[in-house]
């Protein structure tokens, strides 16, 4: 048995009610309709939800290194997970050029 939608359907307004309307909505100066210029530069909103989306994309991974190394970057302050980032990547490159 199919389930029956407890939302009501839209109705649409006439071009008579669409008319009376928009001249209710144009005669309120706290309620004007929004221009063509307005409704382009909305964006929708789960678009801005979440956080933003990185031009890199990195890997989540799982590795385990010595508590010296690690002690070492945390001590550094925030960003330390960053930082060693390019850490790893300057030693990448030096050594991808020999090869």
């Amino acid at each position: 048995m199919s389930k029956i939608s407890k939302r009501p359907s839209i109705v649409m307004p006439t071009t008579q009610e669409n008319k009376a309307i928009l001249a209710a909505a144009k005669a309120d100066p706290d309620a004007q309709p929004l221009t063509p210029k307005q409704l382009q530069a909305m964006v929708p909103m789960r678009a801005l939800r979440g956080r933003p989306k990185s031009a890199s994309t990195k890997q989540l991974v799982s590795v385990r290194y010595s508590p010296e190394v690690l002690e070492y970057f945390k001590s550094t302050g925030d960003g330390w997970q960053s930082r060693m980032d390019g850490v790893l990547r300057a030693y990448v490159s030096r050594h991808s050029r020999r090869a």
